[in-house]
């Protein structure tokens, strides 16, 4: 079979036609750039084509380029940078050549394309240089990163000659508003058509090759959605992947021994939607992390035709068998499963299967009309200038033409534009192409009913794609988007202007949080209705969408329709109350939506708000506040008399990776934030929530009444706190604590209640005690923090400055460790070239954990060292910045001298482990003590293992769950007090809590 499979992915690549163009005739836009260069497909275009792309950049603004009919050879990595859009032209798609056996080709990964980033955080230098471009020894190219808007490579093919074992057609490492579409990929001997992967991708056809997609996390850790593509002959797997939160729609996989496979010692966010599966020999789907809670894998309406095996888990050897030679599978979930509200899931699976249906795919996106067909808008007075009234120009185009072409330009508008039923509105860069309402335009001014800045009409199927919406800071009644069309209506490739990243006509950026003597931005955020609304019945597909303005008070927002809606790759961002808003509104699904909070416009912003709605479907969901946020949220999305809400693959965080170089070198941290929503979901109707954050299934009925009964006994001490963590306690078991938002350090003690021990503005953290009774505090203040002692009970006035010192051996001394970590390496490639195998997340982390530090810090009696991890620095040098480091983002400290075990917990493997304490904070032999993993962990006297996960879970010695604590409020740290070391310490952000352990 493996046999027949190879000869035919060779007869596929060998037999490569020119494929239909999508864009048959080259629109007319005087600021693209035309490639001129050899098109014979035998002389070496590559300096040619680098040169057009290079006038494109335009110093990081980036904007679009033309490539007409022909065959390209290239013998090097060609560099698409930040915002530049490549665009094949004419009667055939152009073709990128590798010709056989072209030198630096054959080993490793080696890449054709690269999309490559800016300077994302003005390092300097390039921290993770892509291992596979081509030549080799070349200066470092930086790759894609998170903060790579508006890239795009659209109606180009690929075909790799025989004897590139190591090519890979395109890495795609990006972030928002980047895509890859009509492409036909010939991979023939090569390794894979996509190696790493961001944001969307449709129409592309991957023929042959060891793999059609090869990928890993994308660099903003968002999702990844493909839609409307085919895989055929691939040798190992159509799509080998691992934490990609990987998105299919109408997606065809056939003649290859595997479908997808997510690698070994990874899980996946993975959801699919009408996916076809046909001759595929060992399993349409390999799952790997089996009961872990990161691998949330399903699909709705599935189809298999000579697939015997549907699942196969790699980890277990269990295997879901097929249903005959043909059949459907209209339900599979694996992961997390919640059945009730208010209580923690199981891991479960679901597998219907069913006979097989004959119905024909449906795309999920419409194709644009042909090129010719494209109405210039500059024929009727358009200027773009981004100074010149475009409004009635734009109207007349509309009026008259059913298809309306933007050229690039920043189009002023002061009325709304309204739209036919029938009428194409066509951009081709959504950063340089953008319909722009003016600060101040009067008919937008003060209180009245919305206005759109552009506006469908009712029903119809009108489609609006590749431009940016711009309603500015002073314009109280504006609506961006303003959407009543039909379920056949779309609107795609569409960013909403302002707030972060915006881009101005004077080439300039717009600063969401500029302060001057004449204008304060922030005073004008959420004054404006939402950026996008549809309503009045209105539906149709959203895809690729971008709306991250904090001027409007929703990014999403969709009201009093039945009309069925399809939303992929939805990215709200930034706003100050709700990012998606749902009230009254029915069949309508969202897949791989994303929303991110940030600090200071979005620390009171929920991610999703549903109010009397039902049927609905969010999928690959995933809810981020960023690192930096500093106050506590109590839930991602909010649920208000609705019912028939199904959640598949939910993910609700508050970690990233940040990338930095200083003269030793560059280097990745993995941060982690103490203010993620405390839960997933709050049914504000019935008053319960969802504590897990990390889950694969739940039906929500909305027919709950009242959460279960809790389990255990806790007591509350005390509350009334902003946010407590960082706790410790003496020898006589009093706890001492931080509430980090007001630099307090409190006390408690069963004969003192709670007190007041220093109110000094110093940045407190975490706290560990040594032998003699000092308190050790490790402050955030300063560019690698501080570490001071003070004596409880002496003034106020005094305490010892700490510095660190070389790590030595000090006898009998313990070693103060964070109780949590989160790391997972996610900015570097995790692809060993010479076995073509991913290092795992376990790997990784007992690799890093196993280095110890250079220096540490010594108590003033020299019985407790806290090694000094290295700091992560953002913002200013002082106490104004932001700090991250393994000690200040740990919820607290557990102690052991060198040599002895202690317990902590992975966050980014949501496991609990036990390790060797050695010098300088090193951790070694490992070992896996829970399957949960949280904020903490603590070990009574008799040996079991409390974990801090949503609730408090017990766990005997032989690792089994042995019981739980229900704590009211989401328990974030954990330690035993008490004079008998019997009282369970359990910190929430607002209040103590503790339960005695008989």
């Amino acid at each position: 079979m493996r046999t027949m499979l190879a000869t035919l992915a060779l007869l596929l690549s060998t037999t490569a036609v020119a494929s239909p163009s999508a864009y048959q005739s080259l629109p007319d836009d005087p600021r693209a750039i035309v490639v001129r260069a050899p098109a014979d497909g035998k002389v070496d275009a590559s300096a040619a084509l680098q040169q057009a792309i290079d006038r494109a950049a335009n110093d990081g603004e980036g904007g679009v380029v033309f490539l007409p009919s022909g065959r390209y050879r290239i013998t090097r990595s060609i560099l698409i940078p930040l915002a530049v859009r490549m665009y094949g032209v004419g009667a055939t798609r152009p073709v990128f050549v590798l010709a056989p056996r072209t030198p630096g080709f054959q080993q490793g990964v080696a890449n054709m394309v690269i999309f490559t980033g800016g300077d994302q955080y003005n390092v300097g230098k390039v921290p993770m240089p892509v291992p596979g471009a081509v030549p080799h020894g070349r200066p470092p190219v930086r790759d894609a990163n998170s903060s790579t808007f508006y890239s795009a490579l659209s109606n180009v093919d690929f075909e790799i000659g025989d004897g590139n074992p190591a090519a890979a057609a395109v890495r795609m490492h990006t972030a928002q508003h980047s895509n890859l579409s009509h492409i036909d990929f010939h991979i023939g001997s090569g390794l894979a058509g996509v190696y790493q992967v961001g944001n969307i991708a449709y129409d592309l056809r991957f023929h042959g090759g060891r793999y059609g997609i090869l990928g890993e996390k994308t660099s903003p850790a968002w999702q990844f959605t493909l839609l409307d593509s085919t895989f055929e002959g691939q040798r190992d797997a159509a799509i080998r992947e691992h934490e990609a939160g990987l998105t299919l729609v109408n997606t065809t996989i056939r003649n290859t021994p595997v479908g997808i496979e997510i690698d070994r010692g990874y899980g996946d966010w993975l959801w699919g939607k009408d996916v076809r599966f046909e001759n595929v020999s060992r399993a349409a789907l390999i799952v790997s992390n089996e009961n872990n809670v990161y691998t949330q894998v399903g699909f709705d309406n599935a189809s298999a035709r000579n697939v015997p095996t549907f699942v196969r888990f790699r980890d277990s050897g269990r295997t879901l068998a097929g249903a005959g030679p043909a059949y459907s599978v209209p339900e599979f979930t694996y992961g997390l499963t919640l059945d009730r509200l208010g209580e923690p899931g199981r891991f479960d699976t679901r597998y219907r299967t069913a006979p097989a249906t004959a119905a024909a795919p449906t795309p999920a996106l419409r194709s644009l009309p042909p090129a010719a067909e494209w109405a210039n808008v500059r024929r009727f007075g358009a200027r773009g200038d981004g100074v010149t009234d475009d409004t009635a120009a734009l109207q007349k185009a509309i009026d008259s033409s059913r298809v309306v072409y933007l050229p690039l330009g920043f189009y002023v508008v002061n009325d709304t534009i309204r739209l036919r039923p029938d009428s194409v509105i066509v951009g081709l860069h959504p950063g340089l192409t953008q319909l722009l309402l003016p600060n101040g335009s009067p008919a937008y001014q003060g209180v009245g009913t919305p206005k759109a800045l552009l506006e469908s009409a009712r029903g119809g199927d009108a489609i609006v794609s590749g431009i940016g919406l711009a309603t500015g800071e002073v314009n109280q009644r504006a609506v961006a988007l303003l959407w009543r069309a039909g379920e056949r209506s779309l609107v795609d490739d569409v960013r909403i202007q302002g707030g972060h990243g915006t881009r101005l006509y004077d080439g300039s950026r717009n600063d969401p949080y500029r302060k001057d003597a004449k204008f304060d931005t922030t005073a004008h955020w959420d004054r404006q209705y939402p950026s996008i609304w549809v309503t009045d019945n209105g539906g149709g597909t959203f895809s690729g969408i971008w709306s991250p303005s904090g001027y409007a008070q929703a990014g999403f927002y969709v009201t009093n329709t039945k009309t069925p809606g399809h939303v992929y790759e939805l990215s709200a961002e930034h706003h100050v109350r709700a990012e998606i808003v749902l009230d009254n509104v029915e069949n309508w699904e969202f897949l791989a939506p994303q929303t991110e909070e940030e600090v200071r416009d979005g620390a009171d912003a929920v991610s999703l708000e549903i109010r009397n709605s039902r049927k609905l479907l969010f999928a690959n969901y995933h809810a981020y506040r960023v690192t930096r946020s500093i106050k506590p949220m109590p839930a991602a999305a909010l649920i208000t008399n609705s019912s028939d809400i199904r959640f598949r693959n939910v993910h609700v965080n508050g970690e990233s990776g940040f990338a930095t170089c200083d003269d030793n070198g560059c280097t990745t941290f993995l941060r982690a934030s103490k203010y993620p929503y405390e839960n997933a979901i709050r049914d504000v109707t019935h008053g319960i929530d969802v504590r897990e954050r990390e889950f694969a299934v739940l039906d929500y009925t909305g027919t709950q009444k009242q959460a279960p009964a809790p389990q255990g006994k806790v007591e509350k001490l005390a509350d009334g706190f902003y946010s407590i963590a960082g706790a410790a306690v003496d020898a006589r078991g009093k706890l001492y604590f931080v509430d980090r938002h007001w630099r307090r350090i409190h006390s408690w003690a069963q004969d003192e209640g709670l007190a007041v021990v220093r109110d000094a503005p110093l940045d407190p953290v975490n706290l560990a005690i040594d032998g003699s009774g000092n308190v050790l505090v490790l402050s955030s203040f300063g560019p690698q923090a501080t570490v001071y002692a003070f004596k409880p009970g002496t003034p106020a006035t005094e305490i010892t400055m700490i510095e660190p010192a070389p790590v030595a051996p000090r006898p009998g001394a313990k070693v103060a460790l964070p109780v949590n970590f989160w790391q997972n390496g996610e900015f570097r490639d995790q692809l060993d070239p010479r076995t073509m195998e991913f290092t795992t997340l376990a790997e990784m982390f007992a690799r890093d954990a196993a280095l110890p530090q250079s220096h540490e810090y010594v108590s003033p009696d020299g019985s407790l060292v806290l090694p000094a991890y290295r700091v992560l620095r953002q913002g200013a040098a002082d106490h104004l910045g932001y700090r991250w480091s393994h000690s200040l983002d740990a919820h607290g400290f557990v102690t052991a001298p060198v040599g002895q075990r202690v317990v902590f917990t992975n966050g980014s493997e949501n496991r609990t482990f036990s390790g060797v304490v050695g010098n300088g904070g090193a951790l070694t032999d490992l070992r896996p003590v829970a399957d949960r993993g949280g904020e903490s962990a603590a070990v009574d006297g008799a040996g079991n293992v409390y974990v801090a996960n949503g609730q408090v879970f017990v766990y005997g010695a032989d690792g089994k769950e042995k019981g739980r604590i229900d704590v009211p409020a989401r328990p974030l740290q954990l330690l035993f007090g008490g004079a008998d070391r019997r009282t369970l310490f359990i910190l929430t952000h607002d209040a103590l809590y503790a339960a005695r352990v008989e």
